[in-house]
C-alpha cells in the first residue's frame, strides 16, 4: 500500500511539512540523506570531547517568531528557548559598541543621534509585529492583511540599505543597521538587502535573538519527537538520487533546493520548468570557523560581552566593501563575521568554566581558500588576546558546508540569491510557491517562499497547498 506522503529532507522544513500531514491524519514517512535528523540545525562536538557546536544555524529570531513553531507544543518535546542580555552587539574601534536591545529605549539611547530615524525606519514594524511577522514568514504571496503596513515595508524593501541608511546620520546607527542587512548575503546597495535588515532589527525587538538550549539541533530533535508523537515515520541515511528509488505515495514533498529537485524529478518535469529550475542562481558561500575556548572571548566594549550575536565588521563602509567582495569573487581582507557567543548565556554547551563560538563570513560560492586567518584577526581587533583561548578550531568551507548537507549548494545558506530578479522575476513567478507541474509532486525548501531561516514556514505552507490540492483537505 502507497503511503499518503512521502518526504525527502530532515530539517526543519521537511520536517515541519510531515507534522502538518500528520496533524491531519496522514501517513507520513520522512526520508533523510545523513545518518541525523536536522539539516543545517543540528548541533555536534565538533572540536573537542564535552564542546557542542552548532553545525549550521546558532541563533533564531525567525524560529521564536515563526507563526507555525508557535502553534506546536515543542516544549514538551524538550524546546526551550534561552535569551541573552542582549540580542546583538557590534564593536566599533576605540572599544566602542553599538547594541540591539529588547527594549527600543534602550537601543535608541545606544544610538544617540540617530534614536528618531530609527525609530521611524523599525518602529511600525515593532508596534504591528503579529500582523507584520504574520505576512513576512505565513503568506509572503498573498494579498497581506493589513495592507497599509505591509505597503510600507514594501516601499523600504525595494530600496537598498545603502539608500536607506541615508537617514542615518551616525556611524553607529550605521554600522547596526548594515550588519543587519548584511545577513541577506547581498551587497548593500542591491534591494531587498536592506528588508532583511528592518526585519531581522524588528524581530530583535519584538521577540528577541534567542538560541535553543544544548544547541540548534534541540529544534530538529523536537520537531522530529513531535512528529513521531504524530505517529510520522522517519528513516535517515537514505540518500535519494531519483525519484523513482521512492516508496508509493499520493504525494511527494522535495525539502531540496531547485537544482537538486532538477536532478531528482528528471523527466518527470516539463523540460522548460526543469531548465528553470537548473539555471537556479545560489548566493555566497560561508566560510565557518568553530571554536573551543578556555575563558569568554575578551571584548575590549563590556557590552558586546553581554551579547548573544556579535556583528564583527566596523563602519557600513568597511561591511559593504566586504559583502560586495564575495559577489565579485573575492573575500575581503577585513571579511564581516556574523558570531555567536551562545555559552555566555548556556553552560550546557560546553565543560564547565568553557566555552564555544563560531564565526562565518561570506566567500564566492563554492570558494576552496582558507579564510580563517581574515576571521580571527578581525576577532582579534576587538578582542585582543582572543587567540591565546583558542582550545581548538574545526573549520568549515563552503565545499565542506555542502558534504555535510546537499541543500547548502556552494556554501549557499539560504537556498538561493535573494535578488530581486529571481524572488519576484520570471524564475520566480514560474516556480512560485510550492507546488510543480507534476501532480502530487511538491517543494518545500528553502528556495521557496518565504526564504530561508529555520522558521519551518516553507514546509508548511508546502503541506498546506498539498492538502489542498491532492487530498481536498482545507
Amino acid at each position: 500500500m502507497p503511503h499518503d506522503v512521502v518526504v525527502v529532507g530532515a530539517g526543519p522544513n521537511g520536517l515541519s511539512a510531515a507534522i502538518e500531514f500528520a496533524k491531519n491524519g496522514l501517513d507520513v514517512l520522512v526520508l533523510e540523506a545523513e545518518d541525523h535528523v536536522g539539516g543545517a540545525a543540528r548541533t555536534a562536538e565538533l572540536t573537542l570531547p564535552g564542546f557542542r557546536h552548532d553545525m549550521g544555524s546558532a541563533v533564531h529570531p525567525l524560529g521564536v517568531g515563526s507563526p507555525f513553531f508557535a502553534s506546536l507544543p515543542l516544549d514538551q518535546h524538550g524546546l526551550e528557548w534561552v535569551h541573552p542580555d542582549l540580542p546583538l552587539a557590534h564593536p566599533l574601534d576605540n572599544r566602542r559598541a553599538v547594541v540591539l536591545a529588547r527594549g527600543v529605549d534602550t537601543t535608541e539611547t545606544s544610538l544617540g543621534r540617530d534614536a528618531a530615524p530609527y525609530r521611524r525606519l523599525i518602529g511600525p514594524f515593532v508596534r504591528m509585529w503579529p500582523s507584520f511577522i504574520d505576512h513576512v514568514l505565513d503568506a509572503p504571496t498573498r494579498v497581506p492583511r493589513d495592507p497599509a503596513l505591509m505597503a510600507r515595508f514594501g516601499f523600504r524593501a525595494v530600496r537598498s540599505t545603502v539608500s536607506l541608511a541615508g537617514g542615518l546620520r551616525t556611524e553607529r546607527g550605521r554600522a547596526l543597521f548594515a550588519g543587519n542587512a548584511a545577513h541577506s548575503a547581498l551587497p548593500l546597495d542591491r534591494p531587498l538587502s536592506g528588508a532583511v535588515g528592518i526585519t531581522l532589527m524588528a524581530a530583535g525587538h519584538a521577540v528577541g535573538w534567542p538560541c535553543p538550549k544544548g544547541g540548534a539541533g534541540a529544534i530538529t530533535a523536537a520537531l522530529a519527537s513531535l512528529l513521531r508523537s504524530l505517529g510520522g515515520k522517519i528513516e535517515t541515511g537514505v540518500r535519494v538520487r531519483a525519484l523513482d528509488e521512492l516508496p508509493q505515495a499520493h504525494a511527494t514533498v522535495l525539502a531540496l533546493t531547485h537544482r537538486q529537485v532538477a536532478a531528482i524529478a528528471g523527466d518527470r518535469l516539463p523540460g522548460a520548468y526543469r531548465r528553470t529550475l537548473a539555471e537556479w542562481d545560489y548566493g555566497p558561500g560561508a566560510f565557518k570557523v568553530d571554536w573551543a575556548l578556555d575563558a569568554p572571548i575578551p571584548w575590549t566594549s563590556p557590552d558586546v560581552r553581554r551579547a548573544g550575536t556579535v556583528h564583527v565588521g566596523g563602519t557600513f563602509e568597511e561591511i559593504a566593501l566586504a559583502e560586495r567582495a564575495a559577489w565579485d569573487g573575492r573575500v575581503a581582507e577585513r571579511p564581516f563575521v556574523l558570531l555567536s557567543q551562545p555559552t555566555l548565556f548556556d553552560p550546557t554547551r560546553a565543560p564547565e568554566g568553557k566555552h564555544v563560538a563560531w564565526g562565518y563570513c561570506h566567500v564566492p560560492n563554492g570558494w576552496t581558500g582558507d579564510a580563517t586567518h581574515a576571521i580571527e584577526a578581525q576577532v582579534e581587533r576587538f578582542a585582543p588576546g582572543f587567540r591565546d583561548r583558542i582550545l581548538a578550531r574545526t573549520v568549515s568551507g563552503p565545499l565542506a558546508l555542502e558534504a555535510s548537507n546537499a541543500n547548502l549548494v556552494g556554501g549557499d545558506v539560504n537556498g538561493g540569491a535573494l535578488t530581486l530578479a529571481q524572488t519576484f522575476g520570471p524564475a520566480g513567478r514560474a516556480l512560485a510557491p510550492w507546488s510543480t507541474p507534476t501532480a502530487g509532486l511538491y517543494v518545500c525548501s528553502a528556495s521557496r517562499p518565504p526564504g530561508g531561516g529555520v522558521h519551518g514556514m516553507c514546509g508548511y505552507r508546502a503541506a498546506r497547498e498539498a492538502l489542498r490540492r491532492t487530498f481536498g483537505i482545507r
